[in-house]
């Protein structure tokens, strides 16, 4: 009996690494049925009606063009705070203050010399005011490629003094990743589910903060009263999104394993749309997975009809992302779509 524990322990620690990385983003919506809740390190604060994450964002990333000429990336560290944290999750360690941080920009720019006709687009930004997340994509000529997003934090001054920005993983095991999370948690006893008072909050950050401070590992039921019929829900563990609130219930369903646990770390304070980022420690594994969700709601209904979850890549940077923005700078990618052809990044 004890050579059977320490095997499943020896087995769990193998595929631990691996697992972890691939089922982080599956695991968010799959822990507001099975795991339990944890502290946020993001003070509560309550949502504005000014936007000035998103309109700083916006003013650096189309008019400075901070992703795509040196002056914009030297205006990018002209507004971080002395403190700044940039966790640019395709490298292998954050990035810290000023100096730095314009070196990194300026490497970033730097990649995608040389292609005049180099884009970068926002599809979607979330209306927070003392932080905010975006969803992006990578143009190039008549063709798009990389995605990813990006959470952006301000401090009382209105610096930036935190960014995480995650690109898209170039490989999604899609469906092998059921078999993944059963191997990892075979053997692991559920938690109990904790008890939490029923609220129905009007603003996506308030819908964000109560899915996944309060319900997550409650009642999936719960859960589910706040998306769309509609929604469309983009996992970068899957090529296709899933869509409708039907697929998306089958989808926590067929992932219910336990062992899982969430960290939500950092919100925005949008109203109609929010960006938090998070960590997940799966089974008995030493190391944490970092990711990030960016949440719509329907300004009329409050519901949920859009969420982009999106995971760290184990390995930094990623083998097949690097292969990629070597080979195809301009787009980051093996294989562009015509330009055009994914409305608003999805």
């Amino acid at each position: 009996k004890i050579h059977s524990k320490m095997v499943a322990l020896r087995r769990r620690r193998r595929c631990s690494a691996v697992a972890v990385a691939t089922v982080a983003s599956i695991a968010v919506l799959l822990l507001l049925m099975v795991a339990a809740p944890t502290a946020s390190a993001f003070s509560a604060t309550a949502p504005s009606t000014t936007q000035r994450a998103r309109a700083l964002v916006e003013n650096l990333v189309n008019d400075e063009r901070c992703y795509l000429t040196d002056a914009g990336a030297r205006a990018f560290a002209d507004v971080c705070a002395a403190n700044a944290v940039y966790e640019d999750c395709y490298m292998p360690q954050p990035i810290t203050g000023p100096t730095a941080i314009r070196e990194h920009m300026l490497f970033k720019v730097g990649q995608r010399k040389g292609k005049d006709d180099a884009g970068f687009r926002i599809d979607m930004i979330s209306d927070g005011d003392s932080a905010c997340g975006f969803a992006w994509t990578w143009t190039c000529g008549d063709e798009e490629g990389l995605r990813g997003t990006t959470f952006v934090e301000l401090n009382d001054a209105g610096e930036i003094q935190f960014v995480r920005e995650i690109p898209e993983p170039l490989f999604k095991p899609g469906d092998a990743t059921k078999d993944l999370l059963q191997a990892v948690t075979a053997g692991i006893e559920p938690t109990p589910k904790p008890a939490f008072e029923s609220k129905t909050p009007t603003t996506a950050s308030g819908i964000a903060r109560y899915l996944y401070e309060e319900v997550q590992g409650g009642s999936v039921d719960e859960a589910m009263r706040f998306f769309s019929p509609d929604v469309e829900y983009r996992d970068f563990n899957y090529e296709e999104m899933l869509n409708g609130k039907e697929e998306v219930r089958k989808f926590i369903e067929d992932f219910s394993f336990p062992g899982i646990t969430f960290r939500p770390q950092r919100f925005d304070d949008g109203v109609l749309s929010t960006c938090f980022i998070w960590e997940v420690v799966i089974a008995d594994a030493p190391e944490t997975i970092k990711g990030m969700s960016l949440y719509r709601i329907d300004p009329e209904t409050r519901l949920i009809n859009y969420v982009r979850d999106i995971p760290e890549s184990a390995i930094k940077p990623p083998l097949l992302g690097k292969l990629a923005r070597d080979f195809r700078p301009g787009l980051g990618v093996f294989k562009g779509v015509k330009l055009g052809g994914r409305p608003g990044g999805k």
